[in-house]
């Protein structure tokens, strides 16, 4: 593996859509010790709850020295080496970047070169996605309906916006295809973002994460120019934060919504 050096990585962000893997892979960046502390540090609904972790004060309506809240969410997500590191979603990267115009309003509409005016000239970025958009909206769906969307972490702030917390999960088929569309205008919009800027970004199927998180998170610590801590004991693995949540009814939903219209009609009993 590639041994780090002052000038391989400054800042990576994670560009992804919903359950991809990119809880899971945060975690084992995380635990690699050399990684930063990667979070959705930049979601608009959870700014304030960052800033009240980080006693950054701000107004009743929420306004807040974003200047402030960058250089708290830098020291938070470092590492002793200099790297941070942070995940986006689709539509997190154009919140922040109107947040930074805002700072740096010479480079208004540029969103990469507010990044790195911000985050350092060496910006990474690694896009990961999911093969399987059935089995993505399917879990997106339920995650969105019951407001749980991870299981164990290292200190976020929100579960992700979960729509209705609380609410027993059930098969919903015009949703699922609501979220399917969604996915593939999300991925297609990185996809026009990447070439829009010139950016090549390491690329992770969830499908192979799953299989062999180690293995994906090797190649992406290889991919930013980092090597593992040396404070790690000699044989420790990465070790993930997030545990597993699909399950039978994953599955159940997956091979209902794949039924052919005259079955569909059909009584059955699933939930």
């Amino acid at each position: 593996m590639t041994q780090p050096t002052d000038k391989d990585t400054d800042t990576y962000f994670i560009c992804a859509t919903p359950r991809t893997g990119s809880s899971l892979l945060l975690g084992l960046l995380d635990s690699s010790g050399v990684a930063g502390h990667p979070q959705a540090y930049f979601r608009a609904p959870d700014e304030v709850a960052w800033a009240e972790r980080w006693g950054i004060p701000h107004t009743s309506q929420h306004a807040l020295d974003y200047g402030e809240f960058v250089r708290a969410a830098l020291r938070a997500g470092r590492t002793g080496n200099g790297v941070f590191g942070a995940k986006l979603m689709w539509g997190t990267h154009a919140e922040l970047a109107g947040r930074l115009a805002a700072l740096h309003p010479e480079l208004a509409g540029d969103e990469l070169r507010l990044l790195e005016r911000e985050f350092g000239r060496q910006v990474r970025f690694v896009h990961v996605r999911r093969d399987d958009t059935l089995a993505q909206a399917v879990s997106w769906l339920r995650a969105e309906q019951t407001g749980v969307w991870f299981v164990g972490g290292r200190g976020e702030i929100s579960g992700g916006g979960g729509q209705v917390a609380g609410e027993r999960p059930h098969f919903d088929r015009d949703a699922i295809t609501r979220v399917m569309r969604t996915i593939e205008e999300h991925n297609a919009g990185w996809e026009r973002w990447f070439e829009a800027y010139g950016i090549q970004p390491y690329r992770i199927r969830y499908e192979d994460l799953s299989a062999d998180p180690s293995a994906v998170t090797y190649g992406v610590l290889d991919h930013l120019g980092l090597g593992l801590s040396p404070a790690l004991p000699a044989g420790q693995q990465l070790t993930p934060s997030h545990h597993r949540q699909a399950g039978r009814l994953n599955e159940e939903w997956i091979a209902r919504y794949r039924l052919p219209p005259l079955v569909r009609r059909a009584p059955d009993s699933l939930s």
